[in-house]
């Protein structure tokens, strides 16, 4: 599935105009981006979390010659799958809270 298909899916469930869904898919990317790329933590109970995470530097190797490179340390997004999105790809029902 790409964006416009997305989009598409969007409007038809919410009665939304193309064009109104597209913007609300827009911002709400661009929500969590600033939010992850200011070091906050996105949770949308039952989808899952966005957060940022920091890569330690390391020593990888160029496949084609084989010779070492530095690789320089960084900060990247992450994303962890909730539990109803878990159980939902595996074709399972989400377990309830007691």
């Amino acid at each position: 599935m790409n964006k416009s298909e997305l989009i598409e899916i969007i409007a038809k469930e919410t009665d939304l105009s193309k064009v109104a869904a597209g913007n609300a898919l827009d911002a709400f990317t661009a929500a969590v981006v600033k939010a992850v790329s200011k070091g906050d933590t996105v949770t949308l109970i039952g989808f899952g979390t966005f957060k940022s995470s920091k890569r330690a530097a390391r020593t990888g190797r160029n496949p084609q010659t084989g010779k070492e490179l530095k690789i320089a340390a960084t900060t990247v997004p992450r994303f962890t799958a909730g539990a109803g999105f878990k159980a939902a790809v595996a074709g399972k029902k989400a377990a309830k809270k007691k």
